[in-house]
């Protein structure tokens, strides 16, 4: 038997590393030719490239990573301008095919000077921008620009007195009727619109310098002044009479310092509506600053604030009547002026 067959094993597994050896220098060699051969370089450049589609570009992009793309105000001489191109921002109605410059045309919302659109911020391409309220205050853009406040800020705004609304009278009538008096003291009761009475009884009459009623309504109210005599005519029988008339000083705090006077006994109703006094209170709205609809009531002759719950009392209401209000305030240079409002009118700021 010769060596091969007894030795057929270990030199199958010697021919196999062999085999395998040539196997790997082949590789090793070839590594060097698979640039040219395959173009594995994403540029390509040798046989049978199968290099990405638009792959040269990936350079130019890098490059283009590294430029400096900070944005610069445009600028036409000392204008600024912004970068829009073929399209007009603003035309004229009535030829569209003419572009508006605001700064060198015409206002587009006279008096309003196109600048002002501008300058806040705002734009002026619409019909009813004037009337437009951008910061929800109250005030429109009109309102703003003549009172030269700032219309994107709802703390900037014209007077408050100008969007003051006079919605109603609600003024009570009353009347205080003396009884028959007795040294200089008199029994009296107080009659009102609301329907309420007081009394005092000729057991407890008032002398001067006393203060009634004790108890509600009007408790504490009026004080007795005295009382005098006088010659009347007495119109139904063209007679001339003596009257006693006494004098009643009001202590309510809006109308302290009032005097009337009464004639005592005043007993028909007749007589009576004569005499008649006023409790007046309007009831206003501010329609601003979100306040639109929401009322609040003033006595006449009574500070008060506007919002109404600020805490300085700029405002007087000096008189009430069922048509007309008219208030005091202090103007934009602390002087104190006074407007005349009428019922369910704003007042005029320009008369």
């Amino acid at each position: 038997m010769s060596w091969f067959s007894k030795n057929y094993e270990k030199a199958a597994l010697g021919g196999t590393v062999l085999v395998a050896l040539g196997l790997v220098y082949l590789g090793w060699a070839k590594i060097g030719g698979v640039k040219d051969d395959f173009g594995t370089d994403l540029t390509g450049g040798g046989n049978n490239n199968t290099a990405v589609p638009g792959a040269d570009r990936i350079p130019m992009a890098r490059q283009s990573m590294k430029l400096d793309r900070t944005w610069t105000q445009a600028m036409d001489g000392d204008r600024p301008v912004d970068l829009f191109t073929g399209i007009a921002l603003f035309i004229a109605s009535s030829a569209p095919e003419k572009p508006l410059d605001l700064l060198k045309g015409d206002p587009l919302h006279p008096p309003i000077p196109n600048t002002w659109w501008l300058e806040n911020r705002l734009d002026p391409g619409f019909a009813d921008s004037p009337s437009r309220d951008p910061d929800a205050d109250g005030f429109s853009n009109t309102e703003e620009f003549n009172a030269e406040t700032d219309p994107n800020n709802p703390k900037s705004h014209p007077p408050l007195i100008a969007k003051l609304m006079f919605l109603k009278d609600e003024s009570i009538t009353w009347v205080i009727r003396p009884g028959y008096g007795s040294g200089g003291k008199f029994p009296f009761t107080y009659e009102d619109s609301k329907g309420r009475r007081n009394r005092i009884t000729a057991a407890n009459m008032i002398g001067d310098g006393e203060l009634f009623f004790a108890e509600a309504p009007e408790a504490n109210r009026f004080k007795l002044l005295g009382s005098e005599q006088r010659k009347e005519l007495n119109k139904k029988i063209n007679v001339e009479m003596d009257v006693t008339i006494v004098k009643i000083e009001d202590q309510r705090p809006n109308k302290k310092g009032d005097v009337y006077e009464f004639p005592a006994p005043l007993a028909d109703d007749e007589r009576k509506n004569a005499f008649v006094q006023y409790d007046r209170t309007a009831v206003f709205s501010l329609e601003a600053l979100g306040l639109g609809g929401k009322e609040f009531k003033v006595e006449e002759n009574t500070a008060f604030a506007l919002p109404p719950d600020a805490a300085e009392k700029n405002y007087l209401l000096k008189s009430v009547t069922p048509e007309t209000v008219t208030v005091e305030y202090a103007d934009p240079a602390g002087n104190r002026a006074t407007v005349t409002i009428g019922k369910g009118s704003f007042p005029n700021m320009n008369p």
